[in-house]
C-alpha cells in the first residue's frame, strides 16, 4: 500500500557532502543481469562493472529555499527498470528547479523492487515477471499500465498529504524529514507527469486518471499497452520525445491520434539515438553498453541529454505557466534544431 520513490530536488550546497550509489542494492544487479541478459548469475559481474557507480549529486542535501514553491514532476520508469536509473535527467531537471519523484512500481515491471512491512520493518522482495505463457500479452501490460498510473496519482496525494501538514511516516527509517516537503517548498498548482517506454504510457494514462496532473511528458513512449477506448479520454497536451531506432508506424499512429485531438501536444523525434539513450546506461563507456544492449546510438548521449531536457523545459514551461526562460527553446517542440526532426523518420524501428 506505500510508494517507493528516489526524490531529486534542488539543493544547498555542502562540502564533502555524501554522493548516492546509482544502483542502491546488490539485488537490483541480479534483476538487471536476469531482465536484459536473461542470465541471473551474470549479476556478480555486473556488480564489479557498475556497483561502484556513484550518482554526482548531494545524498539528503538540505532544500534550497523558494519562495513560490517547486513545481512538481512524478517520473515512471520503463520495463526492466527502476527508480534509480534515470538520474541523469531527473538531475538535470531538477537543476533547473524541479522536485522530481522517480517512482519503483510495484506491479512486476521494475527489474526488482521491495517493499517492508510497518510492523516487522522486514523486507519482501518484488521480482521482474515475464508475460504468462498462455496468457497475451496485452491483457496482462494493459493492467499493469493501471496499476502504474494509480501509483503515480497515489505519489501526488502523497505530496499533497504533506503539504496539508499529514504526518507520513518513511518506514526506510532514513535521515530525512518528509515534513520539510510542508513548508513551501513545493507548488503543487503546477505538476506534470513523466516516463520512458513503458513509462511513457503511464505517463499518458495518468493525464486520464488525475486531472490534476497539467501534461505529460513521454520520452519513447511504448503505446502498446493502452486500451483504444481511453484515447478520447487524455485530456492534456502530452510532448512525446521519440528516439530514432525504436518506434513503429502502430505507435506513432497512436501518438498522432492524440495530437489530432489536441493541438497542444507534440511528436519530434531524436536523431541518432537508441531506446536506451534516454536512460543512464547511455551514460556507460562503450565496450559495457554493447555488453548489454548490444547497439548504441550514434549522437552524443550528453547532447541527446541536453535535447530532451530542453524540449521538456520549453514544454513544461507553456503549460505549466513558468516564469522562466524555457520558451528559449520553443523551437525544439516544433521539431527545428539540430539532430531534431518533428514527428518521425522513416527507418525501420527496433521494437
Amino acid at each position: 500500500q506505500g510508494l517507493f520513490l528516489r526524490l531529486f530536488y534542488p539543493c544547498l550546497p555542502r562540502a564533502g557532502a555524501t554522493e548516492p550509489l546509482w544502483i542502491p542494492r546488490s539485488e537490483y544487479c541480479g534483476g538487471l543481469a536476469d531482465v536484459t541478459l536473461g542470465r541471473r548469475w551474470c549479476s556478480a559481474l555486473l556488480s564489479i562493472a557498475i556497483g561502484s557507480c556513484k550518482v554526482p549529486v548531494s545524498w539528503n542535501g538540505p532544500f534550497k529555499p523558494c519562495s513560490s514553491g517547486y513545481p512538481l514532476i512524478i517520473f515512471s520508469h520503463g520495463l526492466g527498470a527502476f527508480r534509480t536509473l534515470y538520474s541523469s535527467i531527473c538531475t538535470e531537471l531538477a537543476s533547473w528547479g524541479f522536485v522530481v519523484a522517480a517512482l519503483e512500481h510495484r506491479d512486476h515491471s521494475a527489474a526488482t523492487t521491495y517493499f517492508c512491512t510497518a510492523e516487522a520493518g522486514t523486507e519482501e522482495w518484488i521480482p521482474f515477471q515475464r508475460v504468462p505463457q498462455g496468457q497475451k500479452e496485452f491483457y496482462f501490460r494493459n493492467k499493469q499500465v493501471h496499476q502504474r498510473a494509480q501509483e503515480c496519482v497515489r505519489a501526488l496525494r502523497l505530496f499533497r498529504g504533506i503539504a496539508g501538514g499529514r504526518s507520513v511516516p518513511n518506514i526506510l527509517h532514513q535521515d530525512w524529514d518528509l515534513s520539510v516537503l510542508k513548508v513551501s517548498s513545493l507548488d503543487l498548482t503546477k505538476v506534470a507527469v513523466m516516463g520512458h517506454s513503458f513509462g511513457g504510457v503511464t505517463a499518458v494514462l495518468a493525464l486520464v486518471k488525475e486531472p490534476s496532473f497539467r501534461c505529460a511528458v513521454a520520452l519513447d513512449a511504448w503505446m502498446f499497452p493502452l486500451e483504444n477506448v481511453l484515447y478520447p479520454e487524455v485530456p492534456k497536451p502530452v510532448l512525446f520525445i521519440n528516439t530514432e531506432k525504436f518506434q513503429t508506424p502502430e505507435s506513432i499512429a497512436r501518438m498522432k491520434r492524440l495530437s489530432s485531438r489536441n493541438s497542444q501536444t507534440r511528436i519530434v523525434t531524436v536523431l541518432g539515438t537508441v531506446h536506451e539513450d534516454q536512460t543512464d546506461f547511455a551514460f556507460l563507456p562503450g565496450k559495457l553498453f554493447s555488453l548489454i544492449f548490444g547497439r548504441r546510438g550514434t549522437l552524443d548521449p550528453h547532447k541527446a541529454l541536453a535535447i530532451t531536457t530542453r524540449a521538456a523545459l520549453a514544454f513544461l514551461q507553456r503549460h505549466l505557466k513558468l516564469e522562466e526562460e524555457f520558451g528559449q527553446w520553443d523551437e525544439l517542440l516544433e521539431g527545428v534544431g539540430d539532430s531534431v526532426v518533428v514527428d518521425a523518420p522513416f527507418c525501420r524501428s527496433h521494437l
